[in-house]
C-alpha cells in the first residue's frame, strides 16, 4: 500500500480557519508606568562606549534557487543512484554559487554533500572556492568525519583557498562533538599550516567554546592569551560576557565588568544588550529595565536587539503591556522595522495567548515588508501546539506559503512532524515530511528520530526501516536510545536479522570513515 494517499496529503488544506483580523489597541504610553524607578542590578558600568563588534563567525547562507532544489530533490530521492548518474539528465552548468547553494542545502547529509562535491569538481571549468569547501566541512562536521575533514583542509592549503575562517570552523564543529582538546589543538596548527595566529583568530576559539557551553574552559583561555603575547581586545570580554550570560552566572558577569573597567575598556552597547539578555533569562526584568535607563543616561543608544531582548522577556513573563511599550519605543527611536523584533512581539502576545494580536502582527509585517518570515510562524507554531490547537496549527502551517509567501524551514517540518507524531497521526507526519523532500530539503537526526520512534510505536516496522535506511544512506549515525527502541521493535516482531543488519551497517558507518 502506498505510504500516502492523495486524500491525505490534502487533508490538512480542509482545515482552513480564518485567521481573525479582530484587534487589540495597543496600550497608551500616557498611562504607563515604563519611565517609574527601576533597581539596577548590583554591577559596576563605566561611562562611554566604543564602536560596535561582530563577534560571530558563520557560513554564508545564500538565497534558495529552483536549480539548488531540483538538485537536492533529485539527490535525495536517487537513493540507490551514484549522483553522476542521478545528474545525468540535468542541464546544469555548476557555478560556485549554486554548489555552494546545494551543500548548504545538504548540511544534514554529510555523505551526500561530499558526492555531490566531488562530482562538482569534475565538471569542466569548474573551481571549488574557500566557501564551497566550508560548506562541505560543515556538513561533514555534523557527522564526526574529522579524518576527511583534515583531508580537505590539506588539499585546501594546496589549492591555496586556506584561511583563518577554516579554522574557526573546524574547531566550532570539535566543540559541538563536545572535543575541547581538538578544537584547541586546531588553533594550535594554524602555524603549522602557515598562518599567524591573532587575537581575532583567539577570539573565535573562545566564542567556539563559549558557544558549546564549554565557559569555563574558553575563561582559561581568555586568561593564557597574555602569555601568548596576545592583549585580550573589547571583543573578548564581549565574547566571554555572551558566554556567561548564556549560562546565568550574573556573578561571572560582574567580575568581568568590573576587570573590563580595571583594564580600561569601556561598556558598549553590544556588552549592554548581552547583560540585559543575562538579567532577563535569570527573570531579573526589574533590573534589566534599570539596567535599560542607565545605558540611556550613559549616553548609550539602546538598540533594536536591546528592545527585542527586553520585548522577549517581558512578554515570556506574561507582562504584555511593559513589552507592547518598549515595543512602541523601539518604534518611536528611529530605526526601521526588522523581523527579530516583531517577532518578539508575537512572541509577547502567544505567552499572553492573544492569538489574535498574534495573527494581526503578521499583516503589519507584511504592510513593512519585514515578512513575516519561518520563525515567525515557528513561534506561533509552537504556542498554538503547548495549547493543544492542533488543527489551528495545521492551518497556520498551510497558510503560510500561500497566504503570506513564506517558505516553511527545516525547522517549521520538524515542528509539524513532531506534533503529527504526538498526536499519533502518522500518515500526516509522513505527509509532511513527503512534502519537504519534495523541495528539496534534508531532515537532521532530531527529525529522523522523532519519525522513526514513532513508527517504530505504531507496530509500522516496514516504514520504521525505511526512514532508517535513508538516514544511513546520507552519513548520520544513529542515536544509541532510537536503534534501540527500533531493535526492540524488529526482535519483538521476530525481525531479528534485520536489527542484527542494522546494527552491522552502524558498525561500519562508525568505524570507517569517509575516503576522498
Amino acid at each position: 500500500m502506498a505510504l500516502f494517499r492523495s486524500s491525505k496529503r490534502f487533508f490538512i488544506s480542509n482545515l482552513l480557519l480564518p485567521l481573525t483580523e479582530t484587534s487589540t489597541s495597543l496600550p497608551p504610553l500616557s498611562s504607563s508606568n515604563f519611565y517609574h524607578h527601576y533597581p539596577k542590578p548590583t554591577i559596576q558600568i563605566p561611562n562611554g562606549f566604543p564602536k560596535n563588534t561582530t563577534l560571530a563567525f558563520h557560513t554564508a547562507q545564500p538565497r534558495s534557487t529552483p536549480n539548488a532544489e531540483a538538485i537536492c530533490r533529485i539527490l535525495s530521492s536517487s537513493r540507490d543512484s551514484t549522483v553522476a548518474v542521478s545528474l545525468a539528465s540535468v542541464v546544469v552548468n555548476p557555478s560556485p554559487g549554486l554548489v555552494l547553494e546545494v551543500l548548504n542545502k545538504l548540511s544534514n547529509a554529510g555523505t551526500l554533500a561530499l558526492s555531490f562535491f566531488r562530482w562538482a569538481e569534475k565538471q569542466s571549468e569548474f573551481k571549488h572556492t574557500t566557501e564551497t569547501f566550508h560548506a562541505l566541512i560543515e556538513a561533514l562536521g555534523k557527522i564526526r568525519q574529522f579524518r576527511m575533514i583534515w583531508t580537505l583542509v590539506d588539499d585546501m592549503k594546496r589549492r591555496k583557498l586556506l584561511t583563518s575562517d577554516t579554522f574557526a570552523l573546524v574547531a566550532r564543529r570539535y566543540a559541538r562533538a563536545r572535543k575541547v582538546k581538538e578544537a584547541i589543538e586546531t588553533f594550535e596548527k594554524m602555524d603549522r599550516y602557515g598562518l599567524k595566529p591573532h587575537v581575532s583568530d583567539f577570539n573565535r576559539l573562545i566564542d567556539v567554546l563559549c558557544k558549546s557551553k564549554c565557559v569555563e574552559k574558553a575563561h582559561e583561555l581568555f586568561d593564557k592569551m597574555r602569555h601568548l603575547g596576545l592583549d585580550p581586545d573589547i571583543k573578548s570580554y564581549t565574547i566571554l560576557l555572551e558566554g556567561w550570560s548564556q549560562l546565568q552566572n550574573l556573578n561571572k558577569l560582574n567580575e568581568l565588568c568590573r576587570e573590563m573597567e580595571d583594564k580600561g575598556f569601556q561598556i558598549d552597547v553590544v556588552a549592554y544588550g548581552i547583560i540585559i539578555n543575562a538579567y532577563c533569562k535569570a527573570k531579573k526584568f526589574d533590573e534589566s529595565i534599570g539596567l535599560y535607563h542607565e545605558m540611556k543616561s550613559k549616553g548609550v543608544r539602546p538598540s533594536p536587539h536591546v528592545y527585542c531582548t527586553l520585548i522577549n522577556g517581558l512578554g515570556s513573563d506574561k507582562r504584555l503591556n511593559q513589552a507592547l511599550e518598549f515595543f512602541e519605543v523601539s518604534k518611536a527611536s528611529g530605526f526601521a522595522p526588522e523581523a527579530p523584533t516583531y517577532n518578539a512581539v508575537v512572541g509577547a502576545y502567544c505567552w499572553s495567548l492573544r492569538m489574535d494580536d498574534a495573527y494581526r502582527m503578521l499583516d503589519e509585517m507584511k504592510k513593512c515588508g519585514i515578512g513575516p518570515n519561518s520563525r515567525t510562524f515557528d513561534i506561533i507554531l509552537h504556542h498554538l501546539i503547548k495549547g493543544r490547537r492542533i488543527e489551528e496549527a495545521s492551518t497556520v502551517f498551510r497558510r503560510m506559503s500561500g497566504e503570506f509567501g513564506c517558505e516553511p524551514s527545516v525547522s517549521t517540518y520538524e515542528v509539524m512532524v513532531r506534533m503529527f507524531c504526538n498526536e499519533e497521526r502518522l500518515d500526516m507526519a509522513m505527509a509532511v515530511w513527503d512534502e519537504m523532500k519534495e523541495k528539496g530539503i534534508l531532515p537532521g537526526v532530531h527529525m529522523f528520530s522523532t519519525l522513526i520512534c514513532s513508527l517504530c510505536h505504531e507496530t509500522k516496522l516496514n516504514e520504521a526501516c525505511k526512514y532508517f535506511q535513508e538516514m544511513l544512506d546520507v552519513g548520520i549515525r544513529p542515536p544509541a536510545k532510537m536503534f534501540s527502541t527500533l531493535k526492540e521493535a524488529l526482535v519483538h516482531a521476530r525481525m531479528e536479522h534485520i536489527a542484527m543488519h542494522f546494527a552491522l551497517k552502524i558498525d561500519k558507518l562508525r568505524k570507517s570513515p569517509l575516503v576522498a
